[in-house]
């Protein structure tokens, strides 16, 4: 995301909302999810997407990576899914020099993403693996012309 850029939809692409409503943008957090971590992370909203970008940024070149070694749960054309271990976020704060709270706040945002991939019918199922597993949403080049 570069600066000035601004939420015009539901996905934050710096796109018109009719050019591609799949589209992640710099990151592959849906606008409800990031509504809603935004409203219960411990730092500022308007923090949230540069945040998400950096992260985006670290773990889309990383993505065989998470396809080799972690579950993948769900797979659409703009972003993948992981399960992966609960001290997993600790390594990646590290090595983006992230404060708790910004830690907290991106893994409050995936595993919000997580929940809301498993749509009405596998819902629960994602709920349910989040309580001993966190999760990780990726977004991929395909649609983006990234990376």
């Amino acid at each position: 995301m570069v600066d000035g850029d601004a939420p015009d939809d539901d996905r934050f692409d710096g796109n018109s909302p009719d050019s591609d409503s799949r589209s992640p943008g710099p990151y592959p957090i849906e606008g409800t999810a990031l509504v809603k971590t935004a409203a219960l992370a411990s730092v500022p909203a308007e923090r949230l997407p540069e945040l998400l970008a950096r992260l985006q940024a670290d773990l889309g070149p990383r993505i065989d990576e998470y396809r080799r070694r972690y579950e993948r749960i769900a797979a659409e054309s703009d972003r993948e899914t992981f399960l992966v271990e609960p001290d997993h976020w600790e390594g990646v704060a590290d090595r983006l020099g992230l404060s708790d709270r910004e830690r907290d706040a991106v893994v409050r945002a995936h595993e919000t993403a997580v929940e809301r991939a498993g749509g009405g019918d596998r819902r629960a199922e994602f709920e349910t693996a989040l309580e001993i597993r966190s999760g990780v949403v990726i977004g991929v080049a395909g649609n983006r012309g990234e990376e």
